[in-house]
């Protein structure tokens, strides 16, 4: 789900032909962070993530064991008290958002401190819309014939939009060319807030489930307050932001050329991982109706989404670069995330997943519309 973190950036933003003149601080801030070359095989393989994508989730459908062996905790030093359980899906997500935190510009967020309207009104719509969003989905579920009222699909979709902001929003802003500081400080913002906010928004959407789920959706609040979130999230983006502050340009150039081809391994995995679980099950006991209405609630959940971010965006009368990210983060949920809290708290319910991956998949074709439709005009050269 995070495998749209290592298309090419410097590409997008700096055409071949006729370049774009560029401001004195964007200058500043490309002076400060220099395109990393990547080998042969990193480079090709990006070209290539679109098609890598449908092979992992053919994989999936092909041949699930593997991955749902891998979806078990494992245990890695079984002898003496100290025993370690490697669970192979938090380690996953944990090498790509460390990825992710070493590729993030942090030039310009000192700007977005100073200019700070987008950035609070995206992390508050971030926050707020799910209260908005789920009891209006709920209350269409209940219309339905499910004899919980869609209580399974619904926790599915409560775990996905309380998460944080996905640190893929980052990339598709900087294709579009819009106001990327401002995108990089919701990512952050979100993320550090989430071990509170996370058990909180699960928490006060828990009434809407009918039978255990509330049960369900209340204890995995506590687990992500006890460490998930901080451990899984948290920590491995914080260690890769630090790591151009405590190492040399030339380590850090080095650990990035290192990184970026084990964590688009690892997101191609995890994509395999997720996908196994999910449509393994499905596989076995094929429920085509449920299938459909996953598809159909992720579709509606992330429809109004971003349709309601670009309208607060066209109320708060931002320009089409603020606009642009503003959208995203109301949009664009850690949907990665959500899956691995799924695989490690609710093992017995593998069909949760259809809905997330339904939602990982939907997000990025609308933000890729998006970027389009509010890239901001090229000045022209006199």
């Amino acid at each position: 789900m995070y495998l749209h973190l290592f298309r090419p950036r410097i590409a997008a933003s700096f055409p071949a032909s006729a370049p774009a003149p560029v401001t004195e601080e964007g200058r500043r801030e490309s002076s400060a962070r220099p395109p990393i070359p990547l080998d042969r095989a990193t480079n090709w393989l990006r070209r290539r993530l679109g098609r890598a994508v449908l092979l992992s989730y053919a994989a999936a459908l092909l041949l699930p064991g593997p991955g749902l062996w891998l979806r078990r905790p494992h245990t890695v030093l079984p002898a003496g008290p100290a025993h370690l359980t490697l669970r192979t899906a938090s380690f996953l997500l944990s090498l790509v958002l460390f990825s992710a935190g070493l590729q993030v510009p942090l030039r310009g967020l000192g700007r977005v401190l100073r200019y700070p309207k987008a950035l609070l009104a995206g992390l508050t719509l971030h926050l707020a819309l799910p209260l908005l969003i789920m009891p209006f989905v709920a209350l269409l579920l209940r219309r339905t014939s499910d004899t919980d009222g869609g209580s399974g699909l619904l926790t599915a979709m409560i775990l996905v939009v309380a998460m944080p902001v996905a640190a893929g929003a980052t990339v598709w802003t900087t294709k579009g060319d819009g106001d990327q500081p401002t995108m990089v400080g919701l990512v952050l913002a979100s993320t550090l807030l989430s071990p509170l906010t996370t058990p909180l928004l699960l928490t006060a959407l828990a009434p809407l489930l009918s039978g255990g789920y509330a049960h369900t959706l209340t204890d995995t609040g506590r687990s992500v307050d006890s460490g998930f979130t901080l451990a899984t999230v948290v920590l491995p983006c914080a260690a890769g932001l630090l790591c151009p502050f405590v190492l040399p340009p030339a380590r850090r150039d080095g650990l990035l050329r290192a990184v970026m081809p084990l964590a688009m391994a690892g997101s191609l995995l995890l994509t395999y991982v997720n996908a196994s679980g999910a449509l393994g099950s499905f596989l076995a006991r094929p429920r085509p109706l449920l299938f459909a209405a996953a598809l159909a609630v992720a579709a509606l959940v992330c429809l109004l989404s971003f349709a309601l971010g670009r309208t607060a965006a066209w109320v708060l009368r931002l320009d089409a670069s603020a606009a642009s990210s503003l959208t995203l983060a109301c949009g664009m949920s850690n949907s990665s995330a959500s899956a691995v809290l799924i695989t490690t708290s609710l093992p017995d319910k593998p069909h949760l997943l259809l809905p997330v991956l339904a939602y990982g998949l939907l997000q990025k074709t609308a933000a890729s519309r998006v970027v389009t439709r509010l890239r901001p005009a090229s000045p022209t050269v006199p």
